[in-house]
């Protein structure tokens, strides 16, 4: 019924669409986190320090790895500027929570995937404004005067670190129910993110083909040529193939509802969040396709 009455909505009036989607992103994004939060301990950052060369390995591929291969991909296929950074913004983002469902189905390391998520996801609130506006001078696209990283960083952390820490502070007062409750509330995060992309797919219904054309081919080649490199490079340096596993997914499972917030943060334009969209559609295919070759090879 929700859903319903979102879609009158939406289709009533182009400029209340664009507002719906604005206001929609970043309170699902802000339950989202304090889900997230809620699913976290003390022993996931602790962790890090038991495992240190896995965590590295898995933070400096998505951290670094990851944008730097998609600013390659917008400048081989000359993508058009809202793509472009409509693509570094997905890239930027931190690994969702899907991220450490699939990774517990292709029985990889869900306590490596979970600090990943938790660690990468605080330091967005700097990573992803320093990515993008960097990016964009790279690829020539002119940013507001306005925007600044400062700026963007506290808009982040006001619905990305302080609801993740609300929710830890939640989780160590009443651990015992949260802990019963845990599958509830992950499917309660997976159903505010379908109403984000319900929203921005209705939005640019007109035009959502065409952007497809443009950003299919291009987050099709980021997901999947990053989740190799990233197996590949994991298989050198970390230490088991649960780890392996862990790192691929977490490398090409991103957070599209912090990406969707970033691009209605900064730009007025919804057709920035199109290849977080994009991604959002491919992100699950290619991640069902690789768990499944991994086990039948394994």
């Amino acid at each position: 019924m929700i859903f319903f009455n979102l879609i009158n909505i939406v289709n009533a009036d182009n400029d209340i669409k664009m507002e719906i989607v604005t206001k929609i992103a970043p309170i699902c994004l802000a339950l989202i986190m304090l889900g997230l939060g809620l699913g976290l301990s003390v022993k996931d950052f602790t962790r890090i320090l038991r495992t240190p060369k896995d965590f590295f390995v898995g933070f400096f591929s998505q951290l670094v790895i990851l944008p730097i291969i998609a600013l390659g991909i917008a400048l081989i296929l000359n993508l058009p500027e809202t793509l472009a950074i409509g693509l570094m913004i997905i890239a930027a983002a931190p690994g969702g929570v899907t991220s450490n469902v699939l990774t517990k189905f292709a029985n990889g390391d869900v306590a490596l995937s979970i600090s990943l998520t938790a660690v990468i996801s605080l330091i967005s609130i700097i990573s992803v404004p320093f990515v993008v506006i960097t990016s964009a001078d790279i690829l020539g696209v002119s940013i507001s005067s306005d925007i600044s990283m400062t700026g963007i960083a506290l808009k982040m952390a006001l619905v990305v670190t302080v609801p993740v820490i609300i929710g830890m502070v939640i989780r160590g007062f009443v651990e015992n129910f949260i802990l019963s409750k845990i599958n509830i509330i992950n499917k309660i995060t997976g159903g505010l993110f379908v109403i984000v992309f319900v929203a921005i797919w209705i939005e640019e219904k007109d035009n959502i083909f065409d952007y497809l054309a443009q950003a299919g081919l291009a987050v099709l080649i980021l997901n999947v040529v990053m989740m190799m490199i990233a197996y590949f490079i994991a298989k050198k340096f970390v230490s088991g193939v649960a780890q392996q596993k862990c790192i691929a997914l977490e490398c090409g499972l991103q957070n599209g509802t912090l990406a969707v917030f970033v691009a209605t943060l900064m730009f007025d334009d919804i057709a920035y969040a199109i290849p977080t969209a994009a991604y959002a559609l491919v992100m699950y295919i290619t991640g069902f396709i690789f768990i499944y070759i991994l086990k039948k090879s394994n």
